[in-house]
């Protein structure tokens, strides 16, 4: 068993520090439900040295005001740091998350991947010249935000971290890291692996705390600029309503109840082993989860059948131990998932296979299929975040457009289909800004993700999150 410290520190200004009042907080093994480690719980004195220490860094102007060429070489040297480190901190997200040990290994080279991808793109951020006649010169330039305040989620907390701080980074933005609760410890890694890169000091703070005291402090912070978030809708709410009071700008992404469309002409074995992932990784603790399945009528019963044996085909347990399905994140979240199943239950679905928590030490749900799914059921409509599939059933394509689209949700949908005309027809009409064909998470750092309604606004992910963390500045002379 890999061992891991009992303590862990907050970094701040470009050094390792305890909280200002000295509290910690607890961070558990999901799959086993006992402590783990502690950590130093940033408050709102934490918050104020954090932002403090990215307000004097940007006021240096030395990450904005290196070439677009060594701002590149920096995020290159980030990228290469985090992968020498991949064997320490991959155990580490393990443990104190759940997730599957290759799970957290893929989490860590996609950390990198980002800091590999917007060191590309940091020279190529280029302003425009606008011709407005003899005599004068009219030309842009991509100008940073300043500090960028970052509030993390517990599912894959280095991945997100990454995710947000690289393009802040390339851009010339100053970043402090809110990471979770709730897993917080392999993130620390991210400022081991910047600080070993030569990243000057106070241009990255990663602080762990409470939402409701760090997360607070930092999002109402009069010295943040920019703010992004990845969370429930609720607390992206309040955090907007901050933001309006303050004119600040936000990334926002709020989660999903994404489902995917499956015609009678799919390959219905690959559609089941690409359904079942889709919503089964990480113990459905993923924010793009495929969690209502839209079936054809004359394939439902089958499908359901495959979409079984698939499951059956996995065995549950720690991650630590290659275990496929893996327990929540914590005991509160195995509660309120398996209240949703009654739920269903108590309305009339069928729980096919699971419906209930696993009799087990740790956190674990077993997973679930429900048939006979309305769209007014909590389980129909809610985000669960959990191991929970919900099977729907059509037999026009324009009823299951009607039910992908019947919810205040529209971060991801997919569809599943041998016909390409049929498969572009619909994801055209989908309401989402993610639509997977034939293959559930299909793309990468490289392409934009974010979504339309109540799941956010904004891009993470490719070129077009980087224009998320600048704004633009005209110069017009007059010669």
């Amino acid at each position: 068993m890999t061992k891991v410290k009992g303590y862990w520190q907050n970094y701040i200004d470009g050094r390792w520090a305890d909280a200002a009042g000295g509290k910690r907080l607890a961070v558990e093994n999901p799959a086993t439900g006992k402590p783990l480690a502690e950590i130093a719980a940033a408050g709102a004195a934490d918050v104020d040295a954090a932002v403090a220490a990215a307000r004097r860094a940007f006021a240096t102007r030395a990450i904005y005001e290196m070439t677009p060429t060594q701002r590149g070489q920096l995020l290159l040297r980030i990228a290469n740091e985090l992968r020498k480190l991949s064997d320490e901190i991959a155990p580490v997200s393990t443990l104190d998350n759940g997730k599957n040990l290759d799970f957290s290994k893929g989490e860590i080279e996609d950390a990198a991947r980002y800091f590999e991808y917007y060191a590309g793109l940091a020279d190529k951020l280029h302003g425009r010249s606008i011709p407005l006649g003899d005599g004068f010169a009219d030309f842009t330039q991509w100008v940073p935000y300043g500090v960028s305040a970052q509030v993390i989620p517990w599912n894959f907390p280095l991945e997100l971290c990454a995710r947000s701080a690289a393009p802040a980074l390339a851009g010339g933005n100053a970043v402090v890291l809110k990471t979770p609760e709730l897993s917080p410890l392999a993130s620390t890694y991210l400022a081991t692996a910047c600080e070993r890169a030569g990243l000057p000091k106070g241009w990255l703070n990663i602080i762990c705390g409470y939402g409701n005291e760090a997360g607070d402090a930092l999002t109402s912070h009069p010295g943040v600029d920019h703010i992004v978030f990845t969370g429930s809708v609720a607390t992206g709410q309040k955090i907007l309503h901050r933001a309006a009071e303050k004119i600040v700008p936000c990334v926002m992404e709020l989660g999903g109840k994404s489902a995917g469309i499956v015609f009678a002409d799919a390959d219905l074995d690959e559609t089941a082993k690409s359904a079942a992932i889709g919503i089964y990784a990480n113990a459905g603790q993923v924010c793009s989860a495929g969690s209502r399945l839209i079936v054809q009528r004359k394939v439902h019963d089958a499908l359901v059948e495959k979409l079984v044996g698939v499951v059956k085909g996995w065995t549950q347990g720690a991650g630590i131990d290659g275990h496929f399905l893996t327990p929540l994140i914590s005991g509160p979240q195995l509660d309120k998932i398996e209240g949703y199943c009654r739920s269903g239950i108590q309305a009339g679905a069928t729980a096919v296979i699971g419906g209930k928590r696993a009799e087990r030490e740790g956190h674990f749900m077993q997973p679930t299929i429900f048939t006979g799914v309305k769209g007014d059921m909590l389980i129909g409509r809610d985000e669960v975040f959990g191991p929970v599939l919900s099977v729907m059933s059509f037999d026009e394509p324009e009823e299951a457009l009607a039910i992908a689209n019947g919810t205040d949700y529209g971060l991801a949908a997919g569809v599943y289909t041998r016909d390409l005309r049929k498969a572009h027809w619909a994801a055209d009409r989908l309401e989402a800004g993610t639509i997977f064909v034939n293959k559930w998470f299909a793309g990468g750092n490289d392409v934009p993700f974010g979504g339309m309604k109540r799941s956010g606004f904004g891009r993470e992910k490719g070129v077009e999150a980087l224009y998320n963390y600048v704004q633009t500045r005209n110069i017009a002379i007059k010669y």
